[in-house]
């Protein structure tokens, strides 16, 4: 399914402090330059510590944007930990033709079942198990920046990947590299929807 970004697309990401949701952002709207979009990422943060639920935000369009607001409406919804959505609405303020992506094991019908969502697109990757494989520790924000990208079309494969080497390529070993590429590519072909 690709998302039309003539307009404006918003995304929320849930996660708990220190899994790397607020550096998933960012990556994506770094990335979007690859397709000359106009792009916000931001976090929204108190108090919180490592562990803690947190939210960040991206907003992508072709078009210049002029809103520098919290978002309340996304289209996409990302949840790089289901235990958050034991004490937060992560549908809050999706319609109903919004999108869920959740990292489980469970298929997108189970979640639907467990967790009586009505609506809403809802899409699954075990990211967690993908970053345990990939990268030999628990990080799931690239495996679901990899989901987000597959379900949206945001951006091809090829695009995320030379990105990742470019940028990360500047940052991390070249082992390192390989191995977000590798958790980024099983995400993007193995997350699942209804």
């Amino acid at each position: 399914m690709a998302v039309d970004i003539q307009g404006l697309t918003e995304i929320r990401w849930h996660a708990r402090g220190g899994q790397g949701a607020v550096t998933a952002a960012k990556t994506l709207a770094e990335m979007s330059l690859v397709r000359d979009m106009f792009f916000q990422a931001f976090p929204e943060y108190g108090p919180e510590r490592m562990g803690a639920p947190i939210r960040c935000f991206n907003r992508l369009s072709t078009n210049k944007i002029s809103t520098y607001c919290g978002i309340t409406n996304p289209q996409i919804v990302v949840v790089v930990d289901p235990t958050v959505m034991e004490t937060v609405d992560v549908t809050e303020g999706v319609k109903d033709d919004g999108i869920l992506i959740i990292n489980t094991h469970h298929d997108p019908a189970t979640i639907r079942e467990k967790t009586g969502v009505q609506g809403k697109k809802i899409y699954t990757v075990d990211a967690t198990h993908i970053s345990i494989d990939a990268l030999g520790r628990f990080m799931p924000n690239i495996p679901m920046l990899g989901a987000l990208l597959s379900v949206t079309g945001l951006l091809s494969k090829e695009d995320a990947i030379d990105f990742l080497k470019s940028s990360f390529g500047k940052k991390f070993p070249k082992k390192v590299v390989d191995s977000n590429i590798v958790a980024l590519d099983r995400a993007y072909e193995e997350v699942k929807g209804e």
